[in-house]
């Protein structure tokens, strides 16, 4: 009996080993970025909602004007000084974004050369990488749950915009009214652009003309895709924008700078 030879993985044909690579452009410069840019904000996000509150005592809030990491403002009588109320919400907005199919991507790349970039070699090490099968990694697949949670701030987020707008019985269109109203309208758009909604709208169908039902979910699908196409502009553009919206609602409030304001 001829004994069968055992397979051999096929191994590709890129280059082996961390950052070896044909391509001669730069390719470590989109990494490099997204390292630089994703950490930075993380550390100013918990910087501002749990350090400067607690520990400088700079008001989230100012002039009718309410942090974005800190809304829906839960804050009950009973919570000790030290603890910031930002705690009790921020978990949904940073568990939506670190589950995101775009952010995963990024980020592996980035901070776990998993693989640095497209035909460029990874480390050995990621040879035992069991992908999202297994934990912590497997947790990843709790992010179309985290999609519907993260509605709920949004919508306080657009009451928010709305009351910093009208005050009482009548307006004001100030510069950080009108910023907290385009920070909202993009983390509207990176909401509405992800992966998993759009699976939801369209997905688990298998005929799109079968019934005004079905044609009604292809028109919502469609568009649907055309906001996910972009989906990586819109999480960059609404990352930066909640970051400046907070910074800003954070120096008015000690004073730092004037919010130049219409009243009618």
């Amino acid at each position: 009996m001829t004994a069968i030879p055992t397979p051999i993985k096929p191994a590709g044909t890129a280059p082996q080993g961390m950052g070896a690579t044909t391509r001669r452009e730069a390719w470590w410069r989109e990494p490099l970025v997204i390292a630089v840019g994703f950490g930075a904000f993380i550390v100013y996000s918990l910087f501002s909602a749990l350090v400067w509150g607690p520990v400088f005592g700079a008001p989230y809030e100012a002039s009718g004007y309410l942090s974005p990491f800190f809304s829906p403002l839960i804050r009950p009588d009973w919570l000790p000084s030290w603890f910031s109320p930002a705690i009790l919400i921020l978990w949904i907005p940073l568990g939506f974004r670190a589950t995101c199919y775009y952010y995963r991507k990024a980020y592996y790349r980035a901070y776990f050369a998993d693989p640095p970039g497209c035909a460029v070699g990874e480390p050995t090490i990621h040879r035992r990488y069991a992908l999202e099968a297994a934990f912590p990694f497997i947790l990843q697949n709790v992010h179309r749950y985290f999609l519907y949670l993260a509605f709920i701030p949004l919508l306080f987020l657009w009451q928010d915009a709305f009351l910093a707008l009208r005050q009482g019985e009548s307006w004001r269109i100030g510069l950080i009214g009108v910023v907290m109203v385009v920070n909202v309208t993009l983390l509207t758009g990176y909401s509405l652009s992800c992966h998993s909604l759009r699976h939801l709208v369209g997905g688990k169908i298998d005929c799109f003309s079968c019934s005004r039902g079905a044609l009604l979910r292809y028109a919502m699908w469609q568009r649907a895709t055309w906001l996910n196409i972009h989906h990586m502009r819109w999480a960059w553009a609404s990352l930066i924008s909640v970051a400046v919206t907070d910074l800003l609602i954070r120096l008015l409030a000690i004073g730092a700078i004037a919010d130049p304001a219409l009243r009618f």
